[in-house]
Order: structure tokens, then sequence, then C-alpha cells
């Protein structure tokens, strides 16, 4: 695959539970004061034991300065295009810039409809999904928008308030359908974790990314590549996803930047999150990037 080239940046996933607020505030703190680019808090709003991610965002963006906040993913199903992106523009005026939208087309049917909400099918989903960035892009640009399409219609929403950085919109999802979407309207691709979608399997979707791209007339560097990665740093064996000492993390995130095109990489810590955060920040995101910088050099 191909490296564009962009700057290799680094996040933190938030577990956002009521529970744990005290420790995401914790977190979000420290994470910034070890110079990660991005907090990251997943969407599933139907799980009765989390915050609201918009809110918990909010909270959490007073609390800190310099990071951005992503979310990973919201559920445009339940969060209309022309209303998520104000909210997106107004926490980026608030926020001086802070802020990017990942989206998706929601976990499940079932889930979506569990909330209140329509239950679409698979490709009514697929064009839900199209058609929200469309309408976002031109909401968070500030222009007046009237669409009429297959899953909405806006009779002449003025967006605004333009935030003072162009606020990114970033897809997850991993099948063909929803990829080329990606690839034609959106800003980056979220790839759901490493569990779900093997480093193996990564070149047959960029792929699809990258053509749908080319189609649309765009350059397939303008789309971001985001890896959610799951694991935990340290010299024991056993657990979930990417687990090893800090030099395994150095060299498998590097090759995953130069060798699979991803320019930024989640963390998402299975125990300790405090000691595993410093691990990253500390020893494993200073040495990635150096890395990868010296193979840039030598390229």
């Amino acid at each position: 695959m191909t490296d564009h080239g962009h700057p290799i940046t680094f996040g933190l996933s938030l577990d956002p539970s009521a529970d744990t607020l005290a420790e995401a505030r914790h977190l979000a703190r420290a994470a910034a004061d070890g110079g990660l680019e991005y907090l990251a808090v997943q969407d599933h709003a139907y799980q009765p034991g989390h915050l609201d991610t918009w809110t918990l965002i909010s909270h959490l963006a007073a609390e800190t300065a310099r990071i951005s906040f992503l979310t990973d993913v919201a559920d445009l199903q339940l969060r209309p295009p022309a209303m998520l992106a104000k909210a997106g523009a107004s926490l980026g005026v608030l926020t001086g810039g802070r802020i990017v939208l990942g989206v998706g087309g929601g976990p499940s049917a079932d889930a979506v409809a569990a909330m209140g909400g329509p239950r679409r099918s698979g490709a009514e989903t697929i064009t839900y999904v199209a058609e929200s960035l469309q309408i976002m892009r031109r909401a968070l640009a500030g222009e007046a928008v009237r669409f009429h399409g297959q899953q909405h219609t806006v009779e002449g929403y003025a967006g605004g308030p333009v935030p003072p950085a162009p606020v990114p919109l970033w897809l997850g999802g991993q099948r063909p359908r929803m990829l080329a979407v990606a690839g034609r309207y959106a800003d980056g691709w979220i790839s759901p974790l490493n569990i779900y979608v093997p480093p193996a399997e990564v070149p047959a979707r960029q792929q699809i990314i990258d053509e749908a791209a080319r189609a649309a007339g765009r350059d397939p560097a303008a789309v971001r590549r985001i890896y959610n990665v799951i694991g935990a740093i340290g010299a024991q064996g056993g657990g979930t996803g990417l687990v090893g000492d800090v030099r395994l993390w150095v060299d498998t995130l590097t090759s995953w930047a130069v060798d699979l095109g991803f320019d930024t990489f989640v963390f998402w810590p299975t125990r300790s999150p405090r000691s595993q955060l410093r691990a990253f920040t500390d020893r494993v995101v200073p040495a990635v990037r150096e890395q990868v910088r010296e193979i840039r050099g030598q390229r």
C-alpha cells in the first residue's frame, strides 16, 4: 500500500462509562500533557451505562487544551447530519478548532430502532451515510444547504457558525460499499479495531477506497487512514489484540504506517490504562515517529 506521507498522529480511546468519569478526566489530561493529538470517544448511545458521547466530549474539552476530540464514530442515524454539523461547528468555535467528526451508519438496525430511529436496510444505510456526508460538508463550510435525495430532504439550512479550522469528516466502516463512500466523500477512513480488521485484510480495503477516490476525481492521498488498535504494552503474553513489549509495538505501528498506509493510531488499552498511556506516550509514540521519519527519508 501507498504511504501518502501524512504526519503520523496518535490518540487514546476513552471509556464513556458513567462510572469511570473521573478516570476519563485524568486520562484526558494525561494524554494532552503527553503530546497525543486525539482523544477518541465511541458512540453507543443505546448502552445504558454510557454517557452521551457529545456531552462527554464537550465536558472534557473544557478541561483540556490543545488536544483534539474525535467521535469514534458518531451514529448518523441517531444524530441527523445537519444537526451534527451544527454541533461540530459550534464545538469547533468553542475549542478553537479541536474537533474531528468521525461518523458511521450505526452498529445495527436493531440498535437504531431501539432508540426510535427508522429501521433501514443495508443499501438504505449506505445511501443515508453518503448523502449525510454531502450535507455536512456544505453545512460545516457555512453554505446554505438545499438537498433532495433518497434519504434526506433539507429545505435550505443556513450552515454556521464557521469554525476557525475546517472540521474533518472521517468515516468508519469495513464493508465494500461503505469503504467506497469513504473514498468518494470523506476526509478519512476509520478502520474498526485491529481484531475486527486485521492487518492482512487492510490492503484490500485500502484499494477499494483508493479506486473510489480516483473514480470520483479525487486524489487517494486526500483520505486519511486511521487504525483503532486494541492491546497492551508489556512483556506479558496473552490478551486481546496487539500484545508485547515496546519494541514490538514500535516496529508494528511503524510497519502499519509505511507498509499499510495508516497515518493515525488510536490506542485502546486493555489493562491498567494509566500506566499503559505512559508507556505509549513516553516510549512508543516518539520511537514510531522517529522510525517512520527515517524510513521515509531513505525512500
